[in-house]
């Protein structure tokens, strides 16, 4: 049997917003501030060094890559301790397609390198998003992943020799080896065996959480949840608060608004038409229960967050690649 969380790992996409190459001579500093969308980096060239959101400085070497899943801040230099300037100054110039390119530094040695930012198609609260640590580092995890390798080499060539299409198939290279990573991640154990983890391993439990999160549209009675366990409504209850710490009701709701608030910023749909597709009767009612899982209302992310997100958080641009969907098909 398919692991449950595996499945729900099925439904998880990511995709490519705003890539950019990096060529900086030492010495250099660039700051990353925190941002909605993961941050994705490929050191081509010599290699360098990456703070982390911990505030450690870890060396990266070449033909590393590296994912924050949530986009947390962290810096990129030629040497730890470097003096670091915010991403913003940056002038990028487009090159090669959708790539933007950027140079600066001292005049010593020259580093390359590939960063992106990438949003997934859940919210950023999606429990499996929540669990996932601040940074993934591709070079602890090759070893599992055998293809990679090759891709690394390719993406390297392609930054280097600036041919035609290069951009297009970098944006592509880049979701795939992410999700590659966070595939190899899940496969491992996620690092972690307790908590939301354990409850979607948990063979009964788990199939559950993934009909929930693959289809959380559906009208998830307790007794409709109770039949995907093939259990009574009681058992099935009480199993769920167990095991997850919370009412499967309770838990439907925060799965349903978390995914209306995606769709409201990232696909930038009216709030009468989420609530509709969430089964309510009235978009006030919506509101009301958006409002008690989220914080805010609907109309706070159509009216705010839709500007506010749209480069990092949103659809992606013309011509570039498609969604990279992380279980295959």
């Amino acid at each position: 049997m398919t692991d449950p969380l595996t499945e729900m790992l099925r439904g998880l996409r990511l995709e490519g917003v705003d890539y950019a190459r990096f060529q900086m001579t030492a010495p250099w500093g660039l700051l990353f501030p925190a941002q909605q969308a993961a941050r994705f980096h490929f050191a081509a060239e010599r290699g360098c060094w990456l703070r982390t959101p911990e505030n450690e400085w870890i060396r990266l070497e070449q033909g590393d890559a590296v994912l924050l899943p949530r986009g947390a801040e962290h810096a990129l230099a030629s040497a730890p301790g470097a003096c670091t300037k915010p991403l913003g100054q940056c002038q990028l110039q487009t090159v090669c397609g959708d790539i933007a390119e950027a140079r600066g530094g001292g005049d010593g040695e020259q580093t390359m390198f590939f960063s992106g930012s990438m949003s997934f198609n859940v919210d950023g609260q999606h429990p499996l998003l929540r669990m996932m640590p601040e940074l993934m580092r591709l070079h602890e995890l090759a070893a599992n992943e055998p293809g990679i390798p090759p891709l690394l080499t390719t993406m390297a060539c392609e930054l280097a020799l600036d041919r035609v299409g290069a951009g297009s198939i970098l944006t592509r290279l880049a979701d795939v080896v992410a999700a590659a990573l966070i595939r190899s991640w899940v496969e491992r154990g996620c690092g972690d065996s307790t908590g939301w983890v354990a409850a979607a391993r948990d063979p009964d439990i788990g199939r559950v959480l993934a009909a929930i999160h693959l289809h959380p549209s559906e009208d998830w009675t307790v007794e409709a949840l109770a039949g995907v366990m093939h259990a009574s409504r009681s058992a099935f209850a009480e199993r769920f608060a167990s095991v997850v710490g919370e009412t499967p009701a309770r838990y439907v709701v925060q799965v349903r608004m978390h995914q209306a608030r995606q769709w409201l910023v990232r696909d930038r749909m009216k709030i009468a038409i989420v609530a509709r597709r969430l089964g309510y009767e009235s978009e006030a009612a919506f509101s009301r229960a958006f409002k008690r899982v989220i914080g805010a209302p609907p109309s706070h992310f159509r009216a705010a967050e839709t500007d506010g997100l749209a480069a990092f958080d949103g659809g992606p641009r013309p011509g570039s690649a498609p969604p990279q969907q992380f279980g295959g098909t």
